[in-house]
């Protein structure tokens, strides 16, 4: 099936149960088994099927399937939120003493993240210049476990050198995680270059008017035998677990990165969505490939204006002949489409400032994706915990002003820019 027909009809036949034309809430913490020994086989993984909502949901299972196909993946695992879906896919390959290469081109959440909670669980972290990999492979060691970076990222919209990080993590032997929340699944496939895991904050653009948290984790095919090659580097997929009555997850006929995940970091840390979110976001689903190609077409309109405009210093947006990643947008992206964020540069702080104050039609805030237009100054915000140094390492000056824009007709959106820009 192509993608616009998976996201509306994967995972749920209709002609089950009262064949209801939306996809049902399964609103409850527990099931009934038939019997004890159908209990038990669903444990043993003899069985598959609900077991306990904090692991496994009907609701949350077909938004897991959607998933798993718009990214051309295996398997996927919703979780509470993108900071958790990062989180675990870092915890599921990662332990006290290990190291992960993360783009020096970041969301703040992630760095955030990085550079000091799984510092406190004895994860260090080494960041490497993502716009051409040139320094990667210099930094790998015999405890490095995950690259991770954006194939989009925020607020710098920069492009990394995908294919070229690919290329070192396969010659050795490490997962690459993307996260693809910015770009969408409409508009790229990681799994498609050879990335091995894609998260995603389905807060974003999936929800797409703000009113549902929510992460998303996939796993390409045949990850089983990554870790059969690599497992002196990954023994906790190829080992028994104590913790699963002896479970060696590649010997079970099902995709391991997320079964792993399941079992273990949703059974124990327990970030798992509500039913209702994920019914949300399967609602947004629906009409994701029609939001990111108009965010996309307005993002770009609003991008020339700001480009023309003599109070602008700088403007990043891909989709804009002349931009540094517009080639790379071509190469990757689906018609060249750039999604939703912009960022530009004004003369001075205090200007970003009161170009902030002064928009009318866009709002002040941190979320993407929406609906409707948002804007916000990075380095007070998102990219707050970081110094002056670290703020311009990571490509965010105190004269950067993101936008998020949203599916209002552009010549209001443009009006309101250029009052605020000329105020």
């Amino acid at each position: 099936m192509q993608k616009d027909t998976i996201a509306i009809h994967t995972g749920y036949d209709k002609k089950n149960g009262n064949g209801e034309m939306a996809v049902p809430i399964s609103q409850t913490t527990a099931y009934a088994f038939r019997d004890s020994e159908h209990a038990a086989n669903l444990f043993a993984l003899k069985e598959l099927g609900p077991i306990y909502t904090r692991l496994n949901n009907p609701t949350n299972d077909i938004l897991e399937q959607r998933y798993a196909q718009l990214e051309n993946g295996a398997a996927a695992l919703v979780t509470a939120s993108g900071a958790s879906a990062v989180f675990y896919s870092i915890a599921n390959i990662a332990e006290s003493g290990d190291n992960i290469l993360i783009s020096d081109k970041l969301y703040g959440g992630s760095v955030t993240l990085f550079h000091f909670t799984l510092k406190r669980f004895g994860i260090s972290v080494k960041t490497f210049k993502s716009d051409d990999a040139s320094d990667l492979e210099s930094l790998i060691d015999d405890k490095t476990k995950g690259i991770f970076f954006e194939s989009l990222s925020n607020p710098q919209i920069a492009i990394p050198a995908m294919d070229k990080i690919v290329e070192i993590a396969k010659k050795h032997g490490i997962i690459t995680i993307c996260d693809n929340t910015v770009a969408t699944a409409t508009l790229f496939n990681p799994i498609k270059i050879g990335v091995d895991i894609v998260v995603h904050s389905t807060s974003k653009y999936t929800s797409g008017n703000g009113t549902a948290l929510g992460g998303v984790i996939v796993e390409r095919d045949n990850l089983a035998e990554f870790f059969k090659q690599n497992s002196t580097k990954y023994p906790q997929f190829t080992t028994p677990d104590a913790s699963y009555h002896g479970l060696v997850y590649t010997d079970v006929p099902l995709p391991v990165f997320c079964l792993r995940a399941r079992l273990s970091l949703l059974r124990d840390i327990g970030a798992t969505p509500a039913p209702f979110n994920s019914w949300l976001l399967i609602q947004g689903l629906e009409t994701l490939s029609l939001r990111v190609e108009k965010h996309s077409n307005n993002a770009l309109k609003v991008a020339e204006f700001l480009k023309s405009h003599k109070k602008v210093q700088n403007v990043s947006y891909p989709g804009l002949k002349g931009d540094k990643y517009y080639d790379k947008a071509q190469k990757y992206f689906k018609n060249g489409l750039a999604s939703g964020l912009i960022s530009f540069e004004v003369e001075s702080f205090e200007e970003a400032k009161r170009v902030i104050d002064s928009a009318k039609l866009f709002s002040v805030v941190v979320n993407i994706g929406d609906s409707k237009s948002l804007i916000v100054h990075p380095a007070s915000t998102t990219h707050s915990q970081l110094n002056e140094e670290e703020l311009r390492k990571a490509g965010v000056n105190p004269t950067t002003i993101r936008l998020s824009i949203g599916l209002e007709d552009t010549a209001d959106l443009i009006e309101d820019l250029n009052q605020a820009l000329n105020k």
